[in-house]
């Protein structure tokens, strides 16, 4: 049976550039995206980005808090299961991520409401999607 590890959770705060390296470093590292999360607070974006590690039991979050017009690099070239995660991002809260392999192009949902659970600043005139 093997050894039941309890490491601590890791929650790293970084910038918009620091992304992309961060997530090529854990994957080399032999992490796994476990989780990715939007939420709104104070009118801006937390992104939550969670990774695991199947033999240590570590848990590292990478963890973004931006303007609602800033723009993001996507992950999905680094770690492809991230598509669903970052389109819903994108849809649900409308966050600016550019360059997802494959964009829904807010088509993931069948909602009426634009950008659901994004700060005002971001939902649409209106809040109703087009057809």
């Amino acid at each position: 049976m093997s050894e039941v590890i309890h490491p601590e959770e890791i929650i790293s705060p970084i910038e918009v550039g620091e992304l992309l390296p961060e997530v090529m470093k854990l994957k080399k590292d032999g992490f796994r995206l476990s989780q990715a999360c939007a939420a709104t607070i104070d009118n801006k974006f937390e992104l939550s980005y969670s990774f695991a590690h199947d033999v240590t039991y570590q848990y590292t979050t990478l963890r973004l808090v931006i303007e609602p017009e800033t723009e993001i690099p996507s992950i999905t070239e680094i770690v492809p299961t991230a598509i669903f995660y970052e389109n819903e991002m994108k849809e649900l809260f409308g966050v600016k991520i550019k360059m997802i392999n494959l964009d829904y192009k807010n088509k993931l949902y069948r909602i009426n409401v634009e950008t659901p659970l994004g700060p005002e600043q971001v939902k649409g005139e209106g809040g109703e999607k087009d057809g």
